[in-house]
């Protein structure tokens, strides 16, 4: 029992990533309707930015609280990754947002493979590690729970709170569902649909760049190939639960994250990610809108 609950706390942390990731796919997809395949390297360019962050100030303000180490890592990350989105959504997207539905999708894998191969250039193609940032376990009932895992799901439902404040209770929120709902009447109505776009991309990279800093502290390794599996698992989470839901993000990240504890904890590891997408595959087959996605209705 005790070995059950421990794969229920490890699949709690890598959900809670998984999660994170996957809200930046479903808000996207949400009010454009487009697959922004560039997020997975956009979460990879957050670890990177959150590693340098952490060599600069172990070199310099050696002596600062972990707290603020992870906190600075956080808020640098994020302004890198937002700006990173926010020009590709200017110069890659927005041009295409009318032409014919694969062109987007087309253009988002080529910023995926500019992106990843920017940063093996820049950054060297080998494995950057850390050292351990926070080391304590606690030894609860025969369960070990590191003060990594404590971190990330905190980190992670705080923000999800606030983030789902902002998106239900502030103007910006309903510009968003207004966007999504029909983005003509939106603007006719006076909301500014491309101001609304650029920042709902900016949302999501910060949530990306939080999720690739949490990785990197829970893993203490990156390399610029991180964004292809962790992107794809997280748009795996996203549609599993529903493209467009970002309650669902959360829920398809979860289950993704304990899908691959369990079956690496009583299986075979070479085959969790097999297992993971056997799963997507067997939900969409019964539920084609995902688990808690609203099914498409075409207006006439």
């Amino acid at each position: 029992m005790e070995y059950f609950v421990q794969q229920l706390v490890n699949g709690l942390t890598l959900g809670s990533i998984y999660g994170l990731i996957a809200i930046g796919y479903t808000m996207v997809y949400g009010i454009i309707g487009m697959i922004n395949f560039a997020h997975g390297d956009i979460f990879m360019i957050g670890s990177f930015v959150a590693l340098i962050v952490f060599l600069v100030l172990t070199a310099v303000f050696y002596s600062l609280p972990v707290v603020l180490f992870l906190l600075i890592m956080m808020i640098v990350a994020m302004l890198t990754t937002s700006l990173y989105n926010w020009t590709i959504e200017k110069v890659a997207y927005r041009p295409l947002r009318g032409s014919f539905r694969l062109a987007p999708l087309i253009t988002a894998i080529g910023m995926s493979i500019v992106l990843s191969n920017f940063v093996q250039v820049t950054q060297g193609p080998r494995n950057k590690p850390i050292p351990p940032m926070i080391s304590k376990v606690y030894d609860i009932f025969g369960i070990s729970i590191s003060q990594k895992q404590i971190v990330i799901v905190v980190v992670t439902v705080a923000l999800l709170a606030i983030f789902w404040y902002l998106v239900n209770k502030t103007a910006l929120g309903r510009a968003q569902r207004a966007c999504e709902q029909d983005r003509k009447m939106a603007a006719l109505l006076g909301i500014d649909v491309d101001r609304t776009i650029s920042i709902t991309f900016i949302m999501g990279a910060s949530l990306a760049a939080v999720a690739g800093t949490l990785y990197l502290m829970y893993y203490g390794v990156v390399v610029f190939s991180d964004g292809f599996v962790p992107g794809v698992k997280a748009f795996t989470a996203a549609v599993l639960g529903g493209i467009g839901s970002i309650p669902g993000a959360v829920l398809g990240g979860l289950m993704i994250g304990f899908i691959e504890s369990m079956w690496s904890a009583y299986f075979s590891i070479d085959y969790k990610d097999v297992a993971a997408f056997s799963i997507l595959a067997i939900v969409l087959i019964f539920l084609p809108s995902g688990i808690l996605g609203r099914p498409e209705v075409e207006k006439v």
